[in-house]
This record gives structure tokens, sequence and C-alpha cells, in this order.
């Protein structure tokens, strides 16, 4: 039986009001883990051929705990490779869930270089946080339950970071909703993404500073192919932009929710003359915060 939940797909009617139309959120705040990636992690670990060596990955947060809970629910053990500036809150879950911790430098290639190291003596199985078909495809099922539940979807917003959940939703709304539109949403600090989409040309990630801490990764080559084929376009936010969009769904939504979930609201609110009046929905894709960091809100200046 799997472990992972159908989150709730919400209509809050202070956005459908200012919106013009349904404006959907897709709760994977609510998720097994407090994320969507457990979604990806659950079914990976389900197709494991050689569960006994063990999983290793490397995560600033959610994809680690992730593993770590699925691990665990499958009676192996997980080694999870985390840079030094990812949340406390975060690395309090995984270390929670079982997982064996390793700290190292901020940055892909500082991840890579010392998950390589823990797994040349151990020869765990490598459960990368997005580029895997196994992990594309546990995150595809976020995607099914919204298309199935709101088939009538003009078009979603998806945060990209790693692209495997954008890479997953695309690929559900091509076979169940093709005239939805999916569409990227990314910090201009962290615009990989972006570039790579632009281009046609897969873009290095570098060591981005953002506030939405899930979306510092880059496109891998599986993503990224998914993301060319079937989404309609990468938009980008700033910094202060999605500060506001946090506040907003902290204190008006009355959501708990990360940094990065707040980037499509952003993207929403942004492009709001491109959307508005048009049925949409957005992935709000966790909740793993600390309570103490949440942004204050100045009703003054409002946001929609």
């Amino acid at each position: 039986m799997s472990k992972i939940d159908h989150t709730p797909l919400i209509a809050p009617p202070i956005l459908c009001e200012a919106h013009g139309a349904p404006l959907w959120l897709k709760c994977e705040n609510m998720q097994q883990t407090n994320s969507f990636k457990a979604r990806g992690a659950w079914n990976a670990v389900k197709k494991l051929r050689n569960p006994e060596r063990g999983v290793i990955t490397h995560s600033s947060g959610n994809h680690g705990q992730a593993l770590a809970w699925a691990a665990r629910m499958h009676n192996i053990q997980a080694h999870i490779i985390v840079p030094e500036n990812a949340p406390q809150v975060k690395v309090n879950a995984i270390r929670r869930h079982g997982g064996i911790i390793h700290i190292c430098a901020p940055g892909i290639d500082a991840r890579e270089e010392t998950m390589n190291a823990i797994r040349k003596e151990g020869k765990q199985t490598f459960i990368p946080p997005y580029n895997h078909e196994d992990v594309i495809e546990g995150q595809r099922s976020c995607g099914e339950e919204i298309v199935r539940d709101q088939p009538d979807l003009d078009f979603l917003l998806v945060p990209v970071g790693g692209g495997g959940l954008l890479s997953g939703c695309a690929l559900a709304v091509n076979e169940h909703t093709p005239n939805t539109k999916v569409y990227g949403c990314e910090p201009e600090n962290a615009d990989d993404a972006k570039k790579s989409f632009d281009s046609g040309m897969l873009h290095h990630p570098g060591n981005p500073n953002t506030i939405a801490d899930g979306l510092r990764t880059g496109l891998g080559d599986i993503t990224f192919g998914y993301i060319q084929k079937y989404v309609t376009d990468v938009f980008t936010v700033s910094e202060d932009e999605i500060r506001n969009a946090w506040a907003f769904a902290v204190h008006r939504l009355k959501l708990i929710i990360e940094p990065s979930c707040a980037v499509p609201l952003a993207v929403w609110k942004k492009h709001h003359h491109y959307f508005k009046g048009k049925p949409g929905a957005m992935v709000i894709t966790g909740g793993n915060v600390d309570l103490a960091k949440l942004p204050s809100f100045d009703e003054s200046l409002g946001f929609i």
C-alpha cells in the first residue's frame, strides 16, 4: 500500500476574488514529511534493486528528509549529504527520520564530492533529488492528482529548482489535459532554469543566494529535457517579491509554508494581467520552515 497522501486542493476566496476565477492551491505542505519530495523518494526506494545496500543523496533538506523517511519505512539505511547553510529545521527533521547526516560546503560540486567519497566505501544506491526517472515518476503523482481533481485548468504554476516536480507535473498535464499550460516559477537570484529554457542550453546554477532555499539547485539533463518539451515558459521573481508573497500566504491565507512555495504566488502577482480571469492552480511545495523565522506582513502595503 502506498504511504503517499492525496493532498487537498483548495481555492482561498481572497485569491479567487482577486483573480476573477477559481485559483487552486495544491497543498503539498500537508504531504508526508510536509513536502512533495516524499512522492519521489517513496517511489525510488520502492523500486530499489539492492535495498540492502542502503541509499544516499545530497539535499538542502526536503529531499533528504523524504528519503530518510522512505528508507526507514522500508527498513534500510539512508545517508544524507547536507550543505552547511541548510535550514536547521530541515536538518533536524532528517535526523528525526533516522537519516545519517554528513555536512558539506554549499554548492552542488561540494555536495557531489562529499557524497562520492562516502559512497565509494559503502556502495549505497544514489537517489538524486530530482534528476532520476523514478523520482520524476513519483513527483508526477502530484500533477495526476491536480488534473484529476480539477481537469479544466487553463494554467498550472510550479516552482522549479532541480525540475523534478515541474517535469512530473508537466508530464501528467500533457497526458491528461494537454490544453493546460504549465509554467516554471523561479527566483531571479537562481535563474538557471530560465536561462536554460531561453537559450536551449543547460546552465550551471553556481552557488545562488536566495531566500527560496529549496530552489537553489540547478536542472539536470533529464529534467531539462522534459521541461523543454512540455513547459510553456519559466518566469522569475525578485527576492522582495518572494518575501511579500510569503508574508501574504502566512498572514492572510494562514498557510505555514516555506519561502520556495511563495515563488508561484509571486509570479501570479507579478504577471496578474497574464493570468487574470483564467482558472488555474499552483503547487504549494512544502511546510518545513522554522516558525521563528516566519515573515511579518505590513497590512498597509497589501498584496492584492
